[in-house]
C-alpha cells in the first residue's frame, strides 16, 4: 500500500520549459552581478568557498568562480553551490515578481487529492531546497509549502544514484514499498526502484520510455492499482 509520494519537480509537475527557458536565463544573467554584491553574506561565501572545493583551487579568484558557475550553468551541471546560488537569485525574481512558479492543472489537482487523502508528500529535486520553497511559495496557485512534508535535494545525493533514494527512505520513515516516485527521467526511476520504491514516469515532452516503469501522460491517468 502506498504510503508517501515522492515528487521530482521540472518535467513532472512542472514545465520543462519553465525552468530552461526562464529560471536558468534569470540566474546566468544576474549570477556574476550577485555572487560580486553579495561576496561578504555568509549564505554567499559558504557557496564561494564550496565552488574553490568543487573546483579544487581553495586560492581560486573571484573571478574564477565565477566562470565556473557560469560554465556550470551553460553545460547544465547539477552542483550543489551553483543550485544554492540559483535559489538566492530566483528569489529576487519572484519577490519582484518577474515570474511565477508554474505547476500543471492536473498536478495541482493530484498533490490536493492525495494530501486530502492522507499521504504524505514530499519532494525531491536537483534544485536546492530554497529554490523549491520558492516556488511552490510563489506559484501559479500561491503558496502551496503545506501540501509537502519534507524537501531533498542533491545534500543527500545525485538523482541517479539509488544510495540517495535510500537515504530519504531513512529520514522519512517508510519502507520503500511504501513509497512511489514519481519523476521524467528513467535513470532517477532507476535508481529510485534500486532502492526498493515504487516507481511511475511523467510522459509530458517526449522522453525517453522504459517499459520497467508505468509511464502516464498527465495525473487524470493516474491509477493506484497499478502499484498493489
Amino acid at each position: 500500500m502506498i504510503k508517501a509520494i515522492i515528487t521530482d519537480i521540472e518535467g513532472t509537475i512542472t514545465r520543462i520549459s519553465f525552468v530552461k527557458d526562464i529560471l536558468f536565463p534569470y540566474a546566468a544573467k544576474h549570477i556574476a552581478a550577485f555572487v560580486e554584491e553579495n561576496q561578504s553574506d555568509a549564505m554567499v561565501k559558504a557557496q564561494i568557498d564550496a565552488v574553490k572545493a568543487e573546483i579544487a583551487k581553495p586560492d581560486a579568484s573571484l573571478t574564477e568562480v565565477i566562470n565556473a558557475l557560469q560554465h556550470w550553468i551553460a553545460t547544465d551541471q547539477k552542483i550543489t553551490p551553483l543550485k544554492q546560488l540559483q535559489g538566492l537569485i530566483w528569489q529576487t525574481g519572484y519577490l519582484q515578481g518577474d515570474f511565477t512558479g508554474h505547476i500543471y492543472p492536473d498536478a495541482y489537482d493530484f498533490l490536493n487529492q492525495q494530501k486530502d487523502a492522507g499521504m504524505s508528500l514530499f519532494v525531491y529535486s536537483s534544485g536546492s531546497v530554497k529554490a523549491q520553497h520558492l516556488l511552490f511559495e510563489h506559484s501559479d496557485y500561491g503558496d502551496i509549502r503545506p501540501l509537502f512534508n519534507n524537501y531533498f535535494d542533491t545534500h543527500v545525493g545525485g538523482k541517479k544514484d539509488a544510495s540517495s533514494y535510500t537515504n530519504i527512505l531513512e529520514k522519512i520513515g517508510f519502507e520503500g514499498s511504501e513509497v512511489l516516485f514519481l519523476s521524467d527521467i528513467v535513470e532517477e526511476l532507476d535508481a529510485a526502484k534500486s532502492a526498493g520504491m515504487h516507481t511511475l514516469q511523467l510522459w509530458r515532452d517526449n522522453q525517453e520510455k522504459s517499459d520497467q516503469h508505468p509511464a502516464i501522460d498527465d495525473f487524470n491517468q493516474f491509477d493506484e492499482a497499478l502499484f498493489v
